[in-house]
């Protein structure tokens, strides 16, 4: 089932006009935001599921200081939305203009003028409007008033405490692609545009795919094995480092290098779609390239082993 993308809230098409949505930031699509996705669906089945979220996440705007912290970007983010059966996916540009708009102004001009929107949802401690003025008891105050329809759900939680887009990000950082895929429904993965490197991996004879971080949290420094989705849907097996290369002194910014394990072909300027599954050792110097390529090539026979269990180990397809 195809999804939809809008981007200007004040043009909103006629298809697109009496949803059903819920509100936040989605950053990872985890399975707390499936639990309140999954709760509005259940609230009004009859209506098409929608999303309202926000680009660039505020804390990008307000604190561009901070490192890169974003699980998912936009298209990223829009896969996974579109996965759990949203249908339309309300993209809000969060700028200066918009950050300072009052929660009235907010829930009147954009909820129900702009997107047409029937009923809403949101977790207990949504806070929206200039200063975050806008609270749960607020926006049930003038969704009533308005007509639109509010479910407010508690987060899904486990023995350690709500899920959350926190949570994951520092399991990545210690280290765990698995227990972030386990709060996220799915592997983590990082999306981007191939780039031309230094070639040096090809002389080492492991070519490889740089693909720059950018807003992308950096998760803790090493090797993985990893899955690449390419362009065309096939998903190749392979193993990764993430770092900055510290055998040959590469430069400051840490960045995505993934050889597709028998892979041949020609990646500069496509997307990528590269999927942590575990860290198989940490980012470490080596005495010289020999060195290095020595270990690049016990590295590869270890993703290629661990990958190899994980898919025998998986259930088969259903016909």
């Amino acid at each position: 089932m195809k999804a939809w993308l809008h981007t200007d809230w004040r043009h909103t098409p006629d298809s697109a006009r009496g949803c059903v949505a819920a509100l936040g930031n989605f950053d990872g699509v985890h399975l707390g935001h499936a639990h309140l996705v999954h709760a509005l669906h259940a609230a009004r089945p009859e209506r098409e599921l929608a999303v309202v979220t926000f680009e660039p996440h505020p804390r990008e705007l307000f604190r561009p200081q901070d490192p890169p912290f974003r699980l998912t970007l936009p298209e990223e983010r829009f896969a996974a939305l579109a996965a759990l059966g949203v249908r339309h996916v309300f993209q809000i540009g969060f700028d200066p203009e918009f950050s300072a708009m009052g929660a009235e102004h907010f829930v009147t001009r954009v909820l129900h003028e702009g997107l047409g929107l029937r009923h809403v949802a949101c977790g207990m401690d949504f806070a929206f409007g200039h200063r975050r003025q806008g609270n749960v008891d607020f926006l049930t105050e003038q969704t009533e008033a308005l007509g639109i329809g509010l479910t407010v759900v508690p987060p899904l939680s486990d023995s350690l405490g709500p899920y959350s887009s926190s949570r994951i990000r520092r399991l990545l950082q210690d280290g765990y692609p698995e227990r972030a895929a386990e709060e996220l429904g799915r592997p983590w993965s990082i999306r981007g545009v191939v780039q031309h490197g230094d070639k040096r991996g090809r002389l080492l004879g492991f070519p490889t795919a740089n693909i720059a971080l950018g807003r992308h949290l950096e998760p803790a420094r090493g090797v993985y094995a990893v899955s690449v989705r390419l362009p065309d849907g096939r998903v190749c097996p392979g193993v990764a480092n993430i770092g900055r290369r510290p055998t040959i002194n590469d430069g400051q910014e840490s960045r995505l290098e993934v050889h597709l394990l028998g892979f041949d072909g020609d990646l500069y300027g496509q997307t990528l779609s590269v999927a942590l599954h575990t860290l198989l050792r940490a980012e470490r110097r080596f005495d010289g390239l020999d060195a290095l390529k020595a270990q690049i090539a016990r590295d590869s026979a270890q993703a290629s082993a661990w990958l190899a269990a994980r898919q025998s180990a998986s259930p088969p397809a259903k016909a």
